[in-house]
C-alpha cells in the first residue's frame, strides 16, 4: 500500500505545493499556541511567521515511523515560541524612577510559582504512556479540543477519549502521591468542552 508523503516530507523534497497545503492544515494549530506566547496581535504574527519558517528549515528532519507530522509541528512551534519568550526576557527594560507597588512583587512570586508548578506537571506527565502524554499535552498545551486531536492524530474519537481519561486518572494518582501536588489538591480537568456528561 502506497503512503501519501506528509507535508513536510514533500517540502523537504523541495514541492513548492506543499507549503501551501501546510500552511492551510497548521495555520489554526501555530496560532492557537503563538496567542499564549505573544503580547498582542503583531507579535503573534511575526511569531506565526518564524515557527513557520523554522518548519521548512527543519522538514527534512520529520520522520513519520517516530512522530505524527501534527506533533513535529507544535514540538517545533513550541520550541521557537519559548526561544522567543526568553529572548524577549533578557532584553534590558527600562528602570523607573518611580516606586513600583507591592503587587509587583507579588504578581512576580505568583509566575515563579506558576513556573514551578508547570514543571511539576511536565515531570508528572513524562511518567504516563507514550499515547496518553500525546493527548494531554495536545489538550493541554495546544488547547485542543477531543475531536481535533482525533483529526491531528489519526486516532478514533473513542480512543483519544480513553486517553485522556486514563492519562488523568494516572495524573490524579501521581498528584495524590506527590508532597507538592497533595498540598494543592486541585482537581484535573480537560477544557470545558472535553468533559464527559
Amino acid at each position: 500500500m502506497n503512503v501519501e508523503p506528509s507535508f513536510l516530507e514533500r517540502i523537504a523534497a523541495g514541492d513548492p505545493l506543499a507549503v501551501e497545503g501546510c500552511l492551510e492544515r497548521y495555520r489554526g494549530l501555530v496560532w492557537s499556541m503563538t496567542r499564549r506566547f505573544a503580547g498582542n496581535h503583531a507579535d503573534a504574527e511575526d511569531a506565526v511567521q518564524e515557527v513557520f519558517i523554522e518548519l521548512w528549515r527543519h522538514a527534512g528532519r520529520f520522520d513519520p515511523t517516530m512522530a505524527e507530522e501534527s506533533t513535529f509541528v507544535a514540538t517545533i512551534a513550541r520550541r521557537r515560541l519559548i526561544d522567543r519568550h526568553r529572548r524577549r526576557a533578557r532584553r534590558p527594560e527600562a528602570v523607573s524612577l518611580v516606586a513600583e507597588p507591592a503587587t509587583t512583587a507579588r504578581s512576580e512570586t505568583d509566575r515563579l510559582e506558576t513556573l514551578e508548578e508547570g514543571r511539576h506537571a511536565r515531570e508528572l506527565l513524562e511518567q504516563l504512556r507514550p499515547q496518553q502524554r500525546q493527548v494531554l499535552e495536545l489538550s493541554f498545551d495546544q488547547g485542543m479540543s477531543q475531536q481535533e486531536i482525533a483529526d491531528a492524530t489519526k486516532l478514533p474519537l473513542g480512543t483519544v477519549k480513553t486517553h485522556a481519561r486514563r492519562g488523568l486518572m494516572r495524573l490524579r494518582q501521581l498528584l495524590e502521591t506527590s508532597p507538592d501536588g497533595a498540598a494543592r489538591g486541585e482537581p484535573l480537568a480537560l477544557p470545558e468542552d472535553d468533559r464527559q456528561p
